[in-house]
């Protein structure tokens, strides 16, 4: 097992990290690779980073699966509206698959068919069809800032929880003021999402949890001395997966004012 902890002058530099690697892998690695997929703040660096690596090497993509961690729910636990601004459905399609094929020709892109969402009316067929297409290779990862959560996965989860639809903390639900500005208050945040299990996180291959900017100072703390899951702060599942790397840039790290 394999467990390092990186850290970088800035969020572009870790970006660019971590697009390298998924790169190598993705070379390493033939027929479809999952590429597990948050969306929000953090991973927006290794979004940018890939797509500027992809189209100067000329990548051929349409191998990458985009497998999302999870999206909010309306009352009726179904998605909401994919136009919605905190629609995970809609960064996926914006923020990660449009931006990844914007520098690549029609045959190297990502296919609409290679971005999954788990399903509120059957949550648990995700971890199935993850499985049944042989795993994920790599999980990008986030931590909330004030409560740890992983995708919606609140304090208290269990090591072995699988994808579900879950209620969503009140600190978790103030933590996504911050990831999508245009809520007005916390009660325009969902109380409800559908979201990847602890468990489908540690069966990936590999890990890469990203932490960066001054509001992820005390998660850096919880994650740089993690060795074990702590339900405590669930985003500590990344230690778990056999090949795990915490990527943080200096100013998470405490480093610069």
């Amino acid at each position: 097992m394999s467990r390092r902890v990186l850290i970088l002058g800035a969020p572009d530099a870790l970006g660019d990290a971590v697009a390298q690697d998924i790169a190598a892998r993705l070379a390493a690695r033939p027929g479809p690779f999952l590429l597990g997929c948050p969306g929000g703040r953090s991973p927006r660096p290794v979004y940018a980073a890939l797509a500027r690596l992809a189209g100067a090497r000329a990548m051929d993509l349409g191998r990458l699966v985009i497998v999302m961690m999870d999206d909010y729910l309306t009352p009726d636990f179904e998605h909401v509206p994919i136009e919605a601004h905190y629609s995970c459905r809609r960064f996926a399609r914006d923020e990660i698959v449009s931006i990844l094929n914007a520098g690549l020709g029609p045959s190297n892109r990502i296919p609409d068919s290679n971005v999954w969402f788990p399903d509120p009316a059957d949550p648990a067929a995700y971890d199935g069809r993850i499985l049944a297409a042989g795993g994920i290779d790599l999980f990008l990862l986030a931590s909330g800032a004030g409560d740890g959560h992983v995708a919606f996965n609140p304090p208290g989860s269990g090591r072995d929880s699988r994808t579900r639809i879950v209620p969503l903390a009140d600190q978790t639900r103030r933590d996504n003021l911050a990831t999508f500005p245009d809520f007005s208050g916390i009660e325009q945040v969902p109380t409800h999402g559908v979201t990847v299990g602890i468990a489908t996180i540690a069966q990936a291959r590999a890990s890469a949890m990203l932490v960066w900017g001054a509001d992820k100072r005390n998660a850096f703390r919880h994650l740089a001395s993690a060795t074990v899951y702590d339900p405590d702060w669930p985003a500590t599942v990344w230690a778990s997966c056999p090949d795990a790397t915490l990527y943080a840039d200096r100013t998470a790290a405490g480093d610069t004012p």
